[in-house]
């Protein structure tokens, strides 16, 4: 009986699996990740190293996410206008491409912070398509609408799987071979999503009527959010938590080199613990029931990320860092990935590419400026000071969503067609 419970509690865990097309593609993006991870971590390692500088590292972000937040809108209007898939197999290789003439640049020694910085703010523009197409076209992944919460958990589990493996591996290569290596292997890494891709066998793509101009589109987008006040104060959250909470690891390596006199290694293990939270949270996320109040767990888990903040800001001893290091990266990834969540699974099929970009734009856009007032702050108050700070926001951003977050979920009104789906699929399992 035991077995049979646990059985069907992993089976419940993984159900999005069921479909060809996400296995595909989580294989295909669990290797991409990873190399993705790298390069964050190189990048940043390499810009601290050639500066020693907070501002810089704010810079660097800013650079390379500000760009999605300028572009996000049209990323949006071209994936609900276009072939989403064509989009994201473009942005892949646009993607594959950015790295390969990155790593070209440092391992022959045509490089500085200026061109850094340039290439990153190139990757910001590729992120601003991808991430519009990205997200909306897992639902056409996933044929059971009901799994379609699960595929979204187990996506954030394989980028936070990726976070807890990519750092650490990064700063061995950093230490061992350098940057170009580093940035090499994520290149390499885009041949995984793209084969994935290729191999998928998605429904026949049935071009959208065009019925506005760009500047119609990007008005009626913003007449929804609106109207639909379940979706535009969850972006609103997202925005402000961007701004003046996440970027706290624009600073991760100023506690790396600084607080915890390590390397590169240290800087990737920091990164790593943090991962080993948001895996948890995932896991977390993807076992949880359908009928749980989603925004009641992200209004707790801003608690969490924002007390654990406060702790980790002032802790030198590097074990205990580390545990509260991963009991923010519990927190944070399950305010973020239950902020998509929300959006995908309310927003209208019509205009889910352009609520994608309303979220690239609320996570894009507010981060890269947050990165640049955390790296000007931590300038005048020390690094330790501004996570600290960092912390204490997010419990004030908590106490001012309290009402609607904690507001009790209406119950659902299911047709009888949605019955005798759910009915099919327990005689399924059984």
């Amino acid at each position: 009986m035991i077995s049979f419970l646990k059985s069907k509690k992993i089976s419940i865990t993984f159900r999005a699996f069921q479909n060809r097309n996400y296995r595909l593609f989580f294989s295909g993006q669990s290797i991409s990740q990873i190399g993705t991870w790298m390069q964050r971590t190189g990048v940043s390692w390499l810009v601290y190293t050639m500066t020693h500088s907070s501002f810089m590292l704010g810079l660097t972000v800013f650079a390379s996410q500000f760009p999605s937040f300028i572009f996000s809108l049209a990323g949006g209007i071209t994936s609900d206008r276009y072939n989403r898939y064509k989009v994201l197999l473009i942005t892949q290789i646009a993607s594959m491409i950015q790295a390969l003439l990155l790593a070209t640049l440092i391992l022959t020694h045509h490089f500085s912070v200026q061109v850094i910085l340039l290439l990153s703010a190139i990757l910001g523009i590729i992120n601003a398509f991808d991430v519009p197409a990205r997200q909306p076209l897992i639902h056409e992944m996933v044929t059971v609408k009901a799994d379609l919460p699960n595929a979204l958990a187990l996506n954030s589990s394989m980028v936070n799987i990726a976070r807890l493996i990519g750092p650490a591996l990064s700063g061995i290569v950093l230490v061992k071979f350098g940057a170009g290596i580093c940035f090499l292997l994520n290149a390499l890494s885009f041949i995984a999503v793209i084969i994935s891709l290729i191999c998928m066998k998605l429904p026949a793509y049935t071009p959208a009527e065009v019925k506005n101009k760009n500047g119609s589109s990007i008005t009626e987008g913003f007449r929804y959010l609106k109207n639909t006040p379940s979706i535009s104060v969850i972006l609103m959250l997202l925005g402000l938590l961007s701004l003046f909470v996440l970027p706290y690891n624009t600073v991760l390596p100023v506690f790396a080199k600084v607080i915890f006199k390590g390397d590169a290694s240290t800087f990737g293990f920091i990164n790593s613990f943090i991962g080993v939270g948001a895996v948890a949270g995932s896991v977390f996320l993807a076992t949880l029931d359908q009928k749980t109040n989603l925004k009641s767990v992200l209004f707790f888990s801003t608690i969490i990320l924002g007390v654990f903040l406060m702790l980790f800001s002032h802790m030198s001893n590097f074990p205990l860092a580390m545990l509260f290091a991963s009991a923010t990266g519990f927190g944070m990834m399950n305010q973020t990935t239950i902020c998509i969540t929300i959006v995908q699974v309310e927003s209208d099929k019509t205009m889910r590419g352009r609520v994608m970009s309303y979220v690239a734009m609320a996570y894009f856009g507010m981060l890269p400026l947050g990165s640049l007032l955390t790296g000007v702050v931590s300038q005048h108050i020390g690094a330790p000071n501004a996570i600290l700070a960092q912390g204490i926001t997010a419990l004030f951003i908590a106490a001012l969503f309290y009402k609607f977050l904690r507001k009790k979920k209406p119950e659902p009104e299911i047709s009888r067609e949605e019955e005798e789906v759910v009915e099919n699929m327990v005689m399924e399992k059984i």
